[in-house]
């Protein structure tokens, strides 16, 4: 049941993040140029829709750092969990740790980058 609640929870999660994001999108039959400039009577950043992305691209930007954090996390946890029950294999174990929350921490680097450029 806990892992249902969780994926159910991921799941809104995404949905509140995305929703400004798709909410920016332009109606299908509307001119794709039309869309990107602003109104001469409307002040550029001015309007709700621009807002909203920047309230899902602070809110994106969170999620990641969060996920980030809890998957560095639980690697923590096993590894000294592991290095308690095998002492002679500290040496190795931890050095997989290392590995695994480098490129944890790429990914997460790399996903900031994108969610950056996109604003």
């Amino acid at each position: 049941m806990t892992n249902l609640l969780k994926i159910l929870t991921l799941l809104l999660v995404t949905v509140c993040v995305v929703a400004p994001v798709w909410a920016l999108a332009a109606e299908p039959g509307a001119d794709a140029t039309a869309a990107e400039e602003p109104a001469a009577e409307e002040a550029p950043h001015g309007d709700a829709a621009t807002y909203n992305f920047a309230f899902g691209w602070a809110f994106g930007i969170g999620g990641i750092i969060l996920g980030a954090a809890f998957g560095i996390g639980k690697i923590g946890a096993a590894a000294v969990e592991s290095m308690a029950r095998q002492p002679e294999v500290a040496g190795n174990i931890q050095t997989a740790m290392i590995i695994s929350a480098a490129l944890i921490e790429g990914a997460t680097f790399f996903a900031l980058i994108v969610c950056i450029m996109k604003n």
